[in-house]
């Protein structure tokens, strides 16, 4: 196919004069399609409603050591939780790990807000400084940037490349500037490039030098058994036992849910970190609650048994996922491949395709794609503060919608990447 940048400026007008007749013709079919943020698809949510079946009222709520989940107690969480999240994570120790509600989010904010108001191992609170700042590898995850934005911490953006962050530039900013105290990270197909951070970046994160002695790497481990395929998995250090050997215990605060492998809001989340960490957050967890919802959290452990049970049940959703992701990728490539406006990455597991448009398209094409009926995460959102610098990074979320919807809304987004790249090609959106 014959690059656009090839292309003559008759050429050019007489492509955008058929774009856009394309454009009208689409907005005339009324599409409304979501592919804004990255749900599960309603047959993923059927596949396992048996989940709901594992306990009845005449089931025995007891957990092995003989506690009754139906009662107070137990703030960590109940055992066979405990261990079931570790193995998930990759966690060696159990007892490095505290199973809490149903949203890992909301473990991330309380321990930004507990660093904020109490500081870390006994460290000066971050709120009674006069200046904080956060590492965010771009493009990453919008909700990430937001808990920091909210608290006022001031963010630096550090550009990801296949094998995780700049880690030149990481090592230089948190071993210069003390009031760098932590980065955000998604080390397992991230969100939304689906990078995984090879062996070299997690042990160089692990033993880095760093001017804060409180400086903590917030580990969101949200993909950690999202893989897109059997034979292609990618793998991952455990950062706990890593920081340990390179003694940094206290470095890292990892997280988890299984808001995508059971239900979204209706799973159970947990964080892992080293006895010193979890110590210090059980002093506030016991006043903030006499304990989480254990009953959800039996009902997991007698539905997925154990790990093995858990990583079988993502073999189903894979087979769900992975038709719409090659679909997607498909029309990309046929569509776009060669015609030099576009990249995007090809991941091998979690919710997302990063595309990236020509320099100040990102914003054109996703407010095209939503006057013709599809709406997409908004540009800029990948970034912190809501500003992509280039305007070039376009999150694709391809799980919800059916295979049918998500031809259509491909369809659209591909003929809206070109009507709007050929537009800044002859200076049309100045």
């Amino acid at each position: 196919m014959k690059s656009y940048m090839d292309l003559s400026k008759d050429e050019l007008e007489q492509l955008y004069a058929q774009l856009v007749q394309e454009y009208k013709e689409a907005k005339e079919k009324d599409l409304k399609l979501d592919m804004s943020r990255g749900k599960p698809a309603a047959s993923q949510l059927d596949m396992q409603m048996d989940l709901m079946d594992t306990l009845d009222s005449a089931a025995d709520y007891k957990t092995e050591d003989g506690t009754d989940c139906r009662n107070y107690g137990i703030l960590d969480g109940i055992p066979e939780a405990k261990k079931l999240m570790a193995d998930m994570m990759g966690v060696e120790n159990p007892d490095n790990v505290v199973v809490c509600g149903n949203a890992s989010l909301t473990i991330m904010y309380d321990t930004v807000s507990r660093c904020m108001t109490h500081g870390v191992l006994g460290s000066t609170p971050w709120s009674k400084l006069e200046k904080i700042k956060f590492l965010c590898p771009v493009p990453g995850y919008d909700r990430h940037f937001a808990i920091t934005q909210h608290f006022g911490i001031e963010m630096i953006t550090v550009p990801m490349t296949p094998e995780g962050p700049d880690m030149d530039m990481v090592e230089q900013l948190a071993g210069s500037d003390e009031a760098v105290k932590g980065i955000w990270c998604v080390p397992k197909y991230s969100n939304p490039q689906g990078y995984s951070y090879s062996d070299e970046t997690v042990r160089r994160f692990a033993g880095m030098k760093t001017a804060a002695k409180d400086f903590r790497i917030f580990w969101d481990n949200a993909y950690v058994i999202h893989h897109l395929y059997e034979d292609e998995q990618a793998g991952l250090l455990d950062i706990l036992g890593e920081c340990e050997k390179a003694g940094n215990p206290d470095r890292v605060f990892e997280f988890a849910s299984t808001s995508k492998v059971s239900f979204p809001g209706g799973g159970i989340a947990a964080i892992a970190s080293s006895k010193a960490n979890l110590d210090e957050m059980r002093k506030s967890l016991t006043i903030q609650t006499i304990g989480h919802d254990k009953i959800n959290q039996l009902r997991h452990v007698r539905y997925f048994k154990d790990v093995e049970g858990m990583t079988e049940h993502m073999r189903k959703h894979a087979e769900i996922m992975r038709p719409k992701f090659e679909a997607v990728l498909k029309v990309l490539e046929e569509e776009l491949g060669g015609v030099g406006i576009a990249q995007w990455t090809q991941p091998k597991g979690g919710y997302f395709i990063s595309f990236e448009a020509m320099e100040g398209c990102a914003k054109k094409i996703v407010a095209k794609c939503k006057e013709a009926g599809v709406v997409l995460t908004g540009a800029g959102a990948t970034f912190p503060y809501g500003l992509d610098p280039k305007d070039t990074n376009i999150r694709l979320a391809p799980t919800l919608p059916t295979p049918e919807e998500l031809a259509a809304a491909t369809d659209l987004f591909v003929l809206c990447v070109k009507l709007v790249s050929v537009e800044k090609l002859l200076g049309k959106n100045q």
